[in-house]
Order: structure tokens, then sequence, then C-alpha cells
């Protein structure tokens, strides 16, 4: 019985050998679907926004759809985004405080969010809310307003490694996220850029500073190794580049801060996935690669890899920016989510607020002195409604490119139009300034960022700069103001009068409150006095407009009130 014993263990043990050697461990394929800037945008966006390299291309439903397609070809599939996912948002989404765009991405299966600038525009309480749920605590539209259960928030982490409140240092959301695949662990950093405060209402994040993006990377990267021996290591960064000169979506060229961020982040990151300048590139950058799928959900950036089982880390990495056509079925589910809140806003978006005789376009023109004829049309809106409201009569107002967001339509505009060429309902707000203060101003609009932000002036505003005493970019954040001549405006007149560069008279001018706070860099103007708030920018341009509706349509302003010199 011994030797039957024997040799039925030795039988099982010879037979169980292919059954082990079969079973050795492999490598294992994972896939990461990457999308950026994605802005609200639950419906196909329109016009030059709703294509891409020459295709029709966005839409919640459709995005779904070609997300929904790329993860049936491997069950190893993380949905990222690089941020701005919610704010400056269409009607569809911002009336509702962007809760049906987390609603969407909840139903798609985003896997994790890093923050953007643009998650800051509501303040640190409310992108909290997006994060946990629950009523906005003043607006009970949506789901608070008996549509269905409360906000939910959102199923998937915000990542915010580079944010950390001042009081105690603990970062806002977590650093970062690990994901495991074949019990090989892969880890996702997520951050927004550090200039953030520059573009966001200063009041909303006094609590919040904002790091140093390859500094915070190198922290991390290192507590991943040697805490958590993560070796596969990903950076979600709301920062990116500027392909010079436009190429296709997988082409690269890319300058701007992303290429500093990268040359100064370790060797220990393998891939860098980003965002916030809107383009469109598929690079590779100090060895590392480096995407960016463009914006609004056109394009979808589908990045394969192999995980080494004996180093656990990236090889055979290859990236792809794929167009998110409409050739396919719109996804069922999104499209009833998009459905369900068009019925409720339809009312609303389509009311028809005023008339215009052609479009007036949101874009500048370096010959005209960076005018925009849409942001010319906003400014004298704000100066009317500043003088009608009795706010100590304003003599200019001056709007900030950056806020108009889209071209007003020719013929009828409505609300819903309207809104998508300034979605922030910000409060308008006027301050008085010296002359000297509001040369101060117009010189902010080159100097201490990286690029230049040319304010948009009222009817009542006339002045000229020196373009070779416009000092934008270099060093790194852009050019301090102290080194900044004074005398880069040579000339600077309200209604006719000249505006001198001393403290001799005041000014009572009007800007929006994202302004007064001190956003886009303009620290001079939270020292203006006597402030007195107004009402909302929105309804301002109503106001302006509402006669065109029954008398001349209005046209696009003359781009004349900004000149250069030879």
């Amino acid at each position: 019985m011994r030797r039957i014993s024997c040799f039925l263990a030795c039988v099982a043990a010879v037979t169980a050998l292919p059954a082990a050697a079969s079973a050795k461990p492999t490598d294992v394929d994972v896939q990461l679907l990457a999308i950026n800037d994605f802005h609200g945008n639950l419906e196909p966006p329109t016009g030059s926004s709703g294509t891409i390299a020459g295709t029709t291309a966005g839409g919640a439903a459709y995005l779904a759809s070609h997300i929904r397609a790329l993860r049936a070809t491997n069950p190893n599939s993380v949905v990222v985004s690089a941020g701005d996912l919610i704010g400056a948002s269409p009607l569809l989404s911002a009336a509702f405080h962007d809760e049906p765009t987390v609603e969407a991405m909840n139903k798609i299966g985003l896997d994790l969010n890093a923050v953007g600038n643009h998650e800051f525009d509501e303040g640190e309480a409310e992108l909290m809310r997006m994060q946990e749920g629950g009523c906005h605590p003043t607006d009970t539209a949506g789901t608070c307003k008996g549509e269905g259960d409360h906000f939910g928030g959102a199923e998937f982490p915000f990542l915010a490694a580079n944010v950390v409140r001042r009081d105690d240092g603990s970062t806002l959301f977590p650093a970062y996220t690990i994901k495991e695949f074949g019990k090989i662990k892969v880890a996702f950093i997520g951050m927004t850029l550090e200039g953030t405060p520059d573009i966001v209402s200063p009041s909303g994040i006094s609590n919040l500073r904002f790091l140093d993006e390859a500094a915070t990377a190198n922290r991390y990267a290192r507590e991943l190794r040697e805490e958590h021996g993560v070796k596969a290591i990903v950076v979600v960064l709301h920062e990116g580049g500027i392909p010079t000169p436009a190429g296709g979506i997988n082409d690269c060229n890319v300058s701007g801060p992303i290429v500093d961020i990268v040359n100064r982040t370790t060797d220990a990151v393998d891939l860098f996935i980003t965002g916030h300048t809107h383009q469109p590139y598929n690079c590779v950058i100090d060895g590392r690669p480096v995407t960016s799928a463009s914006s609004f959900g056109r394009l979808v950036t589908d990045i394969d890899f192999t995980l080494d089982r004996n180093t656990k880390d990236i090889k055979n990495l290859t990236a792809d920016n794929e167009i998110v056509t409409r050739t396919v079925a719109p996804w069922s589910d999104i499209q009833t989510l998009i459905t369900h809140y068009t019925s409720l806003i339809a009312p609303i978006r389509d009311r028809v607020i005023g008339r215009s005789t052609a479009v007036i376009s949101r874009n500048t023109s370096p010959d005209s002195g960076d005018e925009s004829p849409a942001g010319n049309l906003i400014a004298d809106a704000q100066l009317a409604a500043s003088d009608d409201a009795g706010n100590g009569q304003a003599v200019a107002a001056f709007m900030n490119i950056g806020g108009v967001r889209a071209d007003f339509p020719a013929g009828n505009v409505t609300y819903g139009a309207a809104f998508n060429v300034q979605p922030f309902g910000n409060n308008l707000t006027t301050i008085t300034l010296t002359g000297a203060q509001l040369h101060t101003m117009l010189k902010q609009q080159w100097c201490g960022l990286p690029s230049r932000r040319v304010l948009q002036p009222s009817n009542t505003v006339r002045y000229t700069y020196d373009p070779a005493k416009a000092i934008v970019g270099p060093p790194p954040g852009g050019t301090p103001c102290a080194s900044a001549p004074d005398d880069v405006i040579t000339s600077f007149t309200i209604n006719g009068q000249p505006v001198l560069n001393d403290g001799s008279q005041s000014y009572r001018i009007t800007v929006n409150s994202f302004l007064a706070d001190g956003g886009d860099g303009f620290g001079v103007l939270p020292l203006g006095t006597n402030r007195i708030g107004g009402e909302v920018d929105t309804k301002a341009l109503e106001d302006y407009i509402a006669p065109s509706l029954t008398g001349t349509p209005i046209a696009p302003p003359a781009t004349d009130r900004i000149s250069r010199l030879p």
C-alpha cells in the first residue's frame, strides 16, 4: 500500500507539471482612454467647436459609444480626464451647476479626473460638492427641485496633488490613485496648473495654495516607488503646450509650459496626459510620451502599453488621438439624460433676447490692436448697466478676453447663445482707480504671466501702446511688471480726455467680479476703492441688446479702441 501511495503521489506530481508551466505569469496589456477640457459639452458642439481635422465631432452620447467600443477591446481599461471636465460649460450643463456632466461621466465610466482651473470657477466648497454630492446651497435647480434623487456627486475620484490647504497643508483631494492589473500596480498622479490662482476668482480659493507641477510629481513619484513599490507611474496634468505650427491631431512641435515641466520631472514618470491649451498633440518629450486630446470631447486618446511582469514597469507604449465621430449610434443612456435636462432648460435657452446683423466674433486680430468685436460689445453693455444702476457714474468698462467663449450668431440671438458667449455668471463691480492705477492695469496686460491678456474696453476708451515695450514671456511665469517700462502706453483717453499717469484724477470703472478680485493677474484692481456690486453680466448684456428686438439689429462694434505704434 505504501508503494501504491508513493506511485500515485509521483504520478500526481508529474501530471501537475504541465499545468504549472502553463500558469506561468505573463505580461499584462493595459489600455488608457484619455480626454481633457470637456467643459460640460453634453450636446454635440456646433460651429468651429464641433469639428476637428475637418470632421464633425463631439457630443457626450457619441463619446460614450466610442469609449464603450474601445473598452471592449481590452478588459484592462482605464478612462481618465486631464481637467476642466466642468466649468465654462454650455447652458445645458451650467444651468444645473454642471451636475448633468458629472452624471453623464458616471454613466460613461470615467475612472478619475485631475482637477483643472475651471473646476474652481465656483470655489472650493462647490468643487467639494461635485465630488461628494448634495444640493447646491442656494440654487435648488435640477435634481434638488423634485426632478429625481438629489445629486449624488462623482463616482470617480478627483485628484489634486499640487492643491493644498493653507491652514493644515493637506491636499484638497487625493494626490494619486493606484490601480492593479494582473497584480501589477499602476499609479496616476493628478494635478492642475500652478498658475490656477491667476485665472480663477481669488475669493473662492483663498484657503488654497497651488504648487509647482514638476516638484509635486517628483515628490509623489518617489513616495509611490519607496512606500508602495509602484514602478508604472502616469501623470495626468491640466497644463499643456501649443503646437507651432499647428498640425494634425497626432503631430507634435509643441512649445509652452509642458516642455519645461516634463524636462524637470523624474524619469520615474512614464507618461504625461495633459490638457488646458485645447490643442491636440501626440509627443515624445525628454523620452516620455506626452498627449492631449484637444477639447469638448472631440477626441479620445487611446494609449496602449504592456506591464512587464519582471520589472513591473511600462513598456511598448503607443498612443493615438482618435476622432469622436458622429457616425456611430449615440449611447442611449447618455442621450436620455441629455433629453431630460434639455426639456427643463429649453424654454429659457430658446428665448430670443436680441437680433444682430452679422456674426459678432470673439476672435481678436493683431492688426486691429488685439480687440474682439464680441468683447467690445460686452464691455459696452457692462458700462451701460453700470450707468443705469447708478453705480457712481462709471466712465469706462473693461472685459477680460478669456471670458468671451463663443461668437454671437447672426440673426436672432437667444439667451442660450448669449450664455455660451459669457457663461460664468459674474456680477459687475464698479470701483474707483487713479490715473496711475489705470496705467498700471493696462501695463499688467503684458507682464506677470507667460502670455498677454488684453482687456476689451468700452467705447469711451482709446489708447495706443508700443508693441516693442509690451513684454511677455520669459523668465518663467512671465516678466514681472516692475521690469516693464511705464511708457508702454503712449496715449490714453477716457471720453476724449487724457488719463494722466499720476494720482491727480480718479475714475469710476466697471469690471466683472472675477477681474475685480484680481483675476487674470490684474493685481491692481483689488486696490480699487468705493467698491459697489452690480447685476449679473448676462443680465447686463440682455438689457443692452433688448432694443434690437423691435428696432435696429446690433452690428459688430468697430475695433478701433486700441492702437499700436508702427
